[in-house]
């Protein structure tokens, strides 16, 4: 008898192995959902199962390990989804593997924890980065200025940059809306931070944290930014040694020389760039193309790049998408003038007709960086005062999904560029 419970047991695991079956969520067409697709799979990395990001494979897809608890939260959340055997599912990787193939199967190990760099003030704007974050449920935690201050920055594995002015001109709202009580209170919360933690000057301030920001990225840290987090982060770092801010701002007259002091070894991305300071124009450097751009409505697409999944798996990664051509969207930043992004700098998107770079990756110490011109994807031209996007509109934003692409980035394993 004891024997028959033995045999019947080893059968029992040799036959689970060969009936071991996979969840693989496609992100090509079928896929119902792609925006909570990416939230299935940082839940089931946050609850300890490892999933396969199977690059170039049918628009990104992942492949998990079949447990029913995912079966039915694919279900509840509307993802689609298909279980594959195991047979199946190596046959696939194997195919992946195949050297000439322009695919790759990468580990994603471990949930990020997730930090936005945002007022806790309520502004009359919102943000894609927590729109989308919120309707993938993946959770993330507000941060700002005090708490970058104190150290919380070490606490987090990726950081986004809400529409945040790091000059300390106020998102240049100063002639529009200066009178508004929600600008009036902007002001007055970021000079009490300033004086509390001992600055002379809100640009002093944004200086401080911008500098320590790139802190982070440099220890390893994953920095992504939309809108004017991007382009004023980096004058903020250029013009570190200068005064670029005009009285209303600062209390003070700005240098007359400040654009032959800006230091551009300073930046992630931008390099020669010209401050714009008259405190009534709605811009702040000729990085942005916003009112120079000649780009209708109906040509404004941006095109992504191929890249070697094999060899270049990190911008591989963040183009990951079921469609290649994407649709323009405007914002204060709407994309970057070619002409004064570093040579070293990575652009993964643009629209090469108009010369301008839409979506831009770098490196800087042992971190990274991603900027994305635009402020909402499925909003063309997002005003103050406007009604957040409803992205139950809108579950297979191709716009979308490069937020979320670098929202997994951090949780691959690290794979180092090929030479």
């Amino acid at each position: 008898m004891i024997r028959k419970l033995t045999i019947l047991f080893i059968l029992l695991i040799i036959g689970s192995k060969i009936f071991a079956s996979y969840i693989l969520i496609p992100m090509d067409q079928k896929q119902t959902n792609h925006l909570k697709a990416y939230g299935i799979t940082y839940w089931v990395l946050q609850n300890s199962i490892q999933a396969k990001w199977l690059l170039n494979y049918r628009g990104g897809s992942f492949l998990i390990e079949n447990h029913k608890e995912i079966q039915d939260e694919c279900v509840i959340r509307g993802v689609y989804f298909e279980i594959l055997a195991d047979v199946q599912a190596n046959q696939i990787l194997n195919y992946i593997a195949q050297p000439d193939i322009n695919m790759d199967a990468l580990k994603l190990e471990k949930a990020p924890k997730i930090a936005v760099y945002s007022p806790k003030n309520k502004l009359p704007w919102d943000d894609a980065v927590t729109l989308v974050l919120t309707y993938a449920q993946i959770p993330y935690d507000v941060i700002y200025d005090g708490d970058i201050i104190e150290g919380a920055l070490s606490k987090y594995d990726w950081l986004h940059l809400h529409h945040e002015d790091f000059t300390g001109q106020y998102g240049k709202f100063y002639a529009a809306y200066h009178n508004m009580p929600w600008y009036k209170e902007q002001v007055r919360v970021n000079e009490e931070t300033a004086k509390k933690y001992g600055f002379t000057k809100v640009s002093k301030l944004k200086l401080f944290v911008a500098q320590t920001i790139r802190d982070y990225v440099a220890k390893g840290g994953f920095l992504f930014a939309m809108c004017s987090g991007t382009d004023t982060y980096d004058i903020a770092l250029a013009a570190q040694n200068t005064d670029i801010c005009q009285p209303m701002f600062d209390g003070d007259a700005m240098d007359p020389d400040a654009q032959s002091k800006l230091d551009f070894n300073q930046t992630f991305a931008f390099k020669d760039f010209k401050v714009i300071t008259n405190p009534y124009e709605y811009e702040y450097s000729n990085i942005d193309v916003t009112r120079t751009r000649k780009v209708s409505k109906d040509q404004d697409y941006f095109t992504l790049f191929d890249f070697s999944a094999k060899w270049d798996p990190v911008p591989t990664m963040l183009c990951q998408n079921h469609k290649n051509m994407i649709k323009g969207f405007m914002g204060q930043t709407t994309a970057f003038n070619e002409s004064v992004i570093k040579s070293n700098v990575l652009i993964m998107g643009e629209n090469k007709a108009a010369h301008e770079a839409r979506y831009i990756h770098g490196e800087w110490g042992k971190g990274t960086w991603t900027f994305y011109g635009g402020h909402d994807p499925e909003d063309y031209q997002h005003f103050v005062y406007d009604p957040p996007t409803d992205l139950d509109l809108h579950p297979n934003s191709p716009g979308y999904r490069l937020i979320l692409n670098n929202v997994l980035f951090p949780a691959a394993k690290r794979k180092k560029r090929k030479t």
